[in-house]
């Protein structure tokens, strides 16, 4: 059951605000002037999940989760100047990898499939029909799909399928179910649109607490698939809220939405964000945990920009006369000016990415004040979102 929706604590703190088409467009060219300058020794390779120093290192495609955000930042790129095709040819160039890591399943012993191949293969084939995109992609949904536990109905995360100690789900996985819905949309078969409707409603049903605060992870009995207990892997405590969690738990139910227009996604969209939204410091770029209001404690840029782009979808959804719809709206444009006008890496011209302050994993001293291309990514979504407000998402 998806608790009551808090309401906001201080309505004033999301005043109106602009956020005019001309200061997007300014933070769209310097977006595009890094991945620029990102074209050529990221066309074979990838960056790094974090950068060092504000310089991300180079990666091959045959491990971890991140690699999908740097090709679809290509494809937003590709959109946005109008089909500038530099762009598009890397994109394209790197489908080969994505084909054969999933052919040869390298390093994929985890649920991040759709991280990986929905904006780099998903988005291939919507905007390019490429047929080596398709049939990645739909290995990847297949191989997601092992990892499926018919008994408590969720997608396991991490960890070999058959290991007790790994049967957990974790929030996150709300981002990588959308690749299975898209599979049931192009192969026709139902199984995959199941697993992953199943995956969201056992998570809505888990994953919250009653305040509205998520658990980044939680554990179930192996032998009768019940609840067990929440823990954390990334965030302060296990009674705290991870800020990039709860983002997720912002975006990733809308994603669902899109494709079932269920009740209970809209609830937890709306529980999540509210909750979110009142635990924000002044300048409106959440901490790396929700428990930290104000501080020295370090700043978790990628939350605030996946969390853009779930109320600037939930908002789609929203009738005019809701009162939140116009927190929300405001909400948005606080938190975009905040990261244009204080969070971009333009100043620092031997950087490579797009968005400062970000932090991959507090706990385990990994990415902590860096940039990361998953905040990178979703930035571009946002622009493009705002710039373009019938752009088709690649989820």
């Amino acid at each position: 059951m998806i608790p009551k929706k808090p309401e906001i604590v201080d309505p004033a703190k999301y005043c109106d605000v602009d956020l005019p088409r001309e200061k997007l467009e300014y933070a769209l060219g310097e977006a595009l002037k890094k991945i620029d300058m990102n074209l050529e020794p990221f066309a074979v390779l990838f960056p790094s999940h974090n950068s060092y120093n504000n310089v991300y290192k180079a990666d091959k495609n045959t491990g971890g989760w991140n690699q999908g955000f740097w090709t679809g930042m290509l494809w937003h790129a590709y959109e946005l100047t109008g089909n500038d095709d530099k762009y598009r040819n890397v994109a394209l160039g790197q489908i080969p990898s994505y084909y054969k890591r999933i052919k040869e399943k390298l390093g994929v012993n985890h649920h991040d499939m759709g991280f990986l191949y929905t904006p780099s293969c998903v988005a291939a084939w919507k905007l390019d029909k490429n047929k080596q995109a398709k049939a990645a992609a739909i290995m990847a949904a297949d191989h997601l799909i092992t990892r499926y536990h018919p008994t408590a109905k969720f997608i396991q995360a991490w960890g070999d399928v058959n290991d007790v100690n790994s049967f957990r789900l974790i929030i996150d996985c709300l981002l990588n179910i959308p690749l299975l819905y898209w599979a049931s949309e192009v192969t026709g078969d139902p199984k995959y649109d199941e697993m992953a409707y199943n995956h969201f409603n056992t998570t809505a049903d888990v994953i919250l607490r009653p305040d509205a605060s998520t658990h980044h992870t939680y554990y179930f009995d192996p032998a009768t698939g019940k609840p067990l207990k929440g823990v954390t892997a990334q965030g302060f405590s296990n009674d705290s809220a991870w800020s990039r969690g709860q983002a997720w738990g912002i975006y990733g139910p809308m994603l669902t939405y899109m494709y079932k227009h269920n009740d209970k996604a809209m609830e937890m969209f709306r529980a999540t964000t509210n909750y979110f939204l009142n635990h924000l410091p002044d300048d409106y770029i959440a901490y790396w945990d929700l428990c930290f209001t104000d501080g020295d404690e370090p700043r978790d840029s990628s939350a605030a920009a996946i969390a853009v782009c779930g109320i600037i979808e939930g908002v789609k959804h929203m009738d005019d006369s809701d009162p939140d719809k116009r927190i929300y709206q405001n909400a948005i444009k606080h938190i975009m000016n905040s990261l244009i006008d204080n969070y971009l890496t333009k100043d620092i011209p031997e950087s490579n990415g797009l968005l400062l302050h970000a932090v991959y994993s507090k706990p385990h001293n990994g990415g902590v004040d860096e940039c990361n291309i998953w905040g990178d990514y979703f930035y571009m979504e946002a622009l493009h979102r705002l710039l373009d407000p019938d752009w088709h998402p690649y989820w």
